[in-house]
């Protein structure tokens, strides 16, 4: 299991929500939703100090994270993290 985060979404997330070196972005199961893995759970993202991160990648000096608390939303799956070109927004899939 792995995140991968592409050039555009790196942009984004210094654009949209601000993230800069040293910070750290949390990708966690949040209820309510839907997602290709979980009816009724859907993907979060929030910028939060890691209490236990089981998966990581650091990109441009921010650290990108899952907390093991949430490892069994992704089933095993790797997280894809591109820019929908039209929504201009964030699009996640799920890779295995």
């Amino acid at each position: 299991m792995k995140i991968v985060i592409s050039d555009a979404a790196l942009k984004w997330f210094k654009d949209e929500m601000e993230v800069e070196a040293g910070d750290f972005v949390n990708f966690f199961a949040r209820y309510g939703g839907s997602s290709p893995l979980h009816e009724g759970f859907s993907l979060g993202v929030t910028k939060v100090e890691p209490d236990e991160p089981t998966v990581q990648v650091e990109k441009e000096g921010v650290l990108y994270y899952i907390e093991r608390k949430d490892e069994w939303f992704f089933d095993g799956h790797d997280l894809i993290v591109e820019i929908d070109e039209k929504l201009q927004e964030p699009s996640y899939s799920y890779k295995k």
